[in-house]
């Protein structure tokens, strides 16, 4: 489609006044490629991807961002974890926005957050970055362009990096702003080029609107086996979400968003954000193809001489990223859905070397580590401090939950109820000790044990009961090293284990008790504690 003068720019509920600019709509990769270059927002690569660079902002500015308090979310969203704006200085924001456009050429997308019709979200994307809209094009789920011209947004995203906020005039924190109103379902972005905003702002969206329609937002990647059973892989960055559920044998639905409701899972999504930091043909060889060809976008990667991308420098972030459509990946699904998750995995590297490399949960059990979103962060190496650092982010994404998380938790223990899922519990982190005196687990365990969990052979191994976590461990796995298992055991002082365990018993209960008043019984009881081995 090519460019149009228009008058008003649709958001939401209704127009708003616009002063006359080009609005491109809907172009495709050429087009958007042909323009980024001309506009010196990005580089051909020599492979043929389009690098783009993003300057101060390298990741998320999760300070800057803000909802919208009125009448209706004032009850609904989770103000202890979500920063507010009044509607006055949102609708300031707006127009100032609005009038910043005066002049531009603007590049719009019209894409769907949702592979379930029934719970999509039709989104319109406007940029003022040729890029911005190549990425967003990728990672959303593209219409029919049939369909295009009936296309009605319930979402629109303003992103203009060039626009700088006034704190004093916008009610907000800096020049930097995410402010999402999510009634009227308007998103402003503005002060930073990162991409990555425009992604989290549908995913904030569905967050706050499925839970009313009984459908389940998950942080999660999700694939599912010949046999039609699917699984779900909650996780946080660094603990094995994407790399566990890219596996050949089975189809990978995608890597980070999903909806769980009455038919199955779904995609959020129609695309691919993944790290590209370190990436190597031979470690993640699907991914790393996606990065030498044409469609893919390069967010902050160096680039040598010859425009060849350099993985292994991070000297501009160690947060460089790859986007790319899902369809690039070979043995992705074609539907973005698939029926109730069988399994359900919550992965974690715990640093301080506790965990097992696997447990069973109870659907209490599983409810209080969904809540808990449990961790640890390595330690940086300067001036000798190796110290592992717990790191607790409620629903495996706190950043992203605008309503309370005890409403995603009880959605989520009904759904495994309801459809008999199995829980486990996957530690990617340390075993033989903390970081520092232990080693990090071994993919090819964590593999066989993800397998055995999989196709149910897991299931009928004996299983002891965790003294300190109250969940079942399995005491000996085909193919996996017995001692493995008992992580007390790999401990050179046993001793020196119980310590760190009781002590990461204690971070897990300091961090829960400010959920205890809003979950049962049943779940205060299935968190940590010191049990009695005979139990």
């Amino acid at each position: 489609m090519g460019a149009s003068h228009i008058h008003t720019l649709p958001t939401g509920q209704d127009n708003a006044p616009f002063v006359s600019s080009t609005v491109l709509s809907n172009l495709s990769e050429a087009a958007l490629y042909e323009a980024a270059i001309r506009n010196g927002e990005a580089q051909l690569t020599a492979q043929g991807a389009l690098r783009a660079l993003t300057g101060q902002h390298t990741g998320r500015s999760a300070k800057d961002k803000c909802i919208v308090s009125d009448a209706t979310t004032e009850s609904q969203i989770w103000w202890d974890n979500n920063k507010a704006m009044t509607p006055e200085h949102f609708a300031v924001l707006h127009a100032d926005m609005l009038a910043h456009c005066a002049g531009k050429t603007l590049y719009v997308q019209d894409l769907i957050g949702g592979a379930d019709p029934e719970n999509a979200l039709p989104t319109r994307v406007v940029t003022e970055l040729a890029w911005h809209s190549l990425f967003i094009r990728n990672l959303l789920i593209r219409p029919k362009r049939d369909t295009l011209a009936d296309f009605r947004p319930k979402l629109t995203i303003i992103d203009l990096p060039s626009f700088k906020a006034d704190p004093a005039r916008h009610g907000c924190r800096s020049e930097t702003v995410i402010a999402c109103d999510l009634v009227n379902g308007i998103v402003l972005i503005a002060g930073t080029s990162y991409a990555g905003e425009i992604k989290k702002s549908v995913f904030t969206a569905l967050n706050y609107l499925l839970p009313a329609q009984d459908v389940m937002p998950m942080h999660c990647s999700a694939n599912v086996g010949d046999d039609g059973k699917s699984a779900v892989f909650f996780g946080l960055s660094g603990t094995g979400k994407t790399t566990l559920s890219a596996d050949p044998t089975r189809t990978l639905i995608g890597d980070d968003e999903h909806g769980w409701g009455e038919d199955g899972i779904f995609n959020f999504e129609g695309g691919c954000y993944a790290k590209t930091i370190r990436l190597s043909a031979e470690a993640e060889p699907e991914i790393f193809a996606t990065t030498q060809r044409f469609g893919t976008v390069l967010e902050n990667v160096v680039l040598d001489d010859n425009r060849v991308p350099d993985f292994d420098d991070g000297s501009l972030t160690e947060n460089t990223r790859c986007a790319y459509p899902l369809h690039f990946i070979p043995n992705a699904s074609e539907t973005g859905r698939a029926g109730h998750p069988a399994t359900v995995i919550m992965l974690t590297a715990d640093a301080f070397g506790v965990l097992p490399p696997i447990a069973r949960l109870t659907p209490e059990q599983a409810m209080y580590h969904f809540l808990s979103g449990y961790t640890a962060k390595v330690a940086g190496t300067e001036k000798g401090v190796t110290e592992p650092e717990a790191t607790f982010s409620t629903c495996f994404g706190a950043p992203f939950m605008p309503r309370h998380p005890a409403e995603y938790g009880n959605l989520l223990r009904d759904l495994i109820g309801r459809h008999g899922a199995e829980c486990w519990l996957v530690n990617t982190g340390w075993t033989g000790g903390a970081y520092g005196t232990g080693k990090r687990m071994p993919i090819r365990a964590t593999r066989a044990l993800l397998t055995a969990a999989l196709n149910g052979s897991l299931n009928d191994s004996d299983f002891r009961t965790d003294p300190h976590f109250g969940f079942a461990v399995p005491v000996s796995v085909p193919g996996v090293d017995t001692g493995i298992l008992d992580p007390r055991s790999t401990w050179a002082d046993a001793s020196a284990y119980d310590r760190q365990a009781e002590r990461l018993t204690d971070m897990f209960a300091a961090n829960f008790a400010k959920f205890e008043r809003h979950v049962d019984v049943g779940v205060r009881d299935a968190g940590p504690g010191i049990r009695l081995a005979a139990e």
